[in-house]
């Protein structure tokens, strides 16, 4: 029975009205979903952070912080940059639809909330949530055009930056020997590295993206792209032996094929990190940082195990 439970979507409800949340909860429970509440913006926020539901229904005017600003908070977040959202909203006006739209709010419900609507509605972005797992079964971190938006703004305004280039070494092999499965498993744990790395930090978490395969990429600061980089190849290099069966794990090399069909050894999996700032020199464009970033993860790539390797030219 527990094992059902869990498997039920999760629901997020946020409304300062104790009479509405209390009735949407019911009526969702009734559907056959598992339902927390929360009665402000901060208690969603926490709540989201706790235990992560499938979907968040807020309301757009709430005390402490209002569905937008807990929209705002969590999109900055990697691990909810893609969580399903509604706003139940009174106004519904052209001008908040706008704005939440452009947060990445997924639909707008208004007030009186219509109990069929609102189901159909949790339904339909569920479903379409549940089909982009399916096409993609790694954690859903933003993508390309997310990541070209993210350095560009930092661009433009001139912030201090530094980008992380990270790269699997041998991963290939890896998932030609052991199955993709495997291999999935290991790109998850990698993004799950990241983002714990990306949120030890006082204030917002850094940001991180997937940029396709098994290349993934961090934006910080200078101040800290050291470190970050130094927390990753620990934490990978703690975990990757876990990967492996005992023979190959105690041998310290696999058997597999190169990319010519050729049977032969290859070393344990590592990582390899590239990183480009504008600490020592300006930073101009998307494509420079691009470029320096590939030819600094590609060195990386030729030195044995786990390394980083930082753009030291001024």
């Amino acid at each position: 029975m527990a094992e059902t439970r869990r498997a039920l979507p999760r629901i997020l409800l946020a409304d300062d009205e104790p009479d509405l949340l209390a009735l949407m909860k019911e009526t969702l429970e009734r559907q056959g979903f598992e339902v927390s509440t929360a009665l402000d913006g901060q208690e969603a926020l926490a709540a989201i952070r706790q235990a992560p539901p499938d979907i968040a229904v807020l309301d757009l005017i709430m005390p402490r912080c209002d569905g937008f600003t807990v929209c705002r908070e969590l999109r900055k977040d990697p691990l909810f940059a893609h969580l399903p959202i509604i706003i139940l909203s009174a106004a519904g006006s052209r001008d908040s639809r706008i704005e939440g739209l452009d947060l990445g709010v997924d639909d707008f419900i208004t007030k009186s909330v219509d109990s069929r609507e609102l189901l159909a509605r949790i339904r339909m972005i569920l479903k379409r949530s549940r089909q982009g797992l399916d096409a993609n079964p790694l954690p859903r971190l933003p993508g390309n055009l997310s990541i070209e938006s993210r350095i560009e703004d930092a661009l433009s305004q001139g912030r201090p930056l530094a980008v992380l280039y990270v790269d699997l070494d041998q991963f290939k092999a890896y998932n030609d020997c052991y199955g993709y499965d495997a291999g999935d498993r290991v790109l998850r744990t990698l993004a799950d590295i990241l983002i714990k790395v990306s949120r030890e930090q006082p204030g917002a978490p850094d940001f991180v993206g997937h940029i396709g395969g098994d290349d993934f990429i961090m934006v910080t600061e200078p101040s800290r792209m050291e470190d970050a980089a130094k927390r990753i190849i620990a934490e990978f290099d703690a975990l990757a032996p876990g990967f492996y069966n005992e023979a190959d794990r105690k041998r310290g090399r696999i058997m597999s094929t190169d990319r010519q069909g050729n049977i032969k050894e290859f070393s344990l999996l590592s990582v390899s990190i590239g990183i480009c700032h504008n600490a020592a020199r300006k930073l101009e464009s998307l494509a420079q940082i691009s470029q320096l970033g590939t030819e600094l993860k590609k060195a990386a790539k030729e030195l044995p195990g786990s390394k980083y390797l930082v753009d030291r030219r001024r």
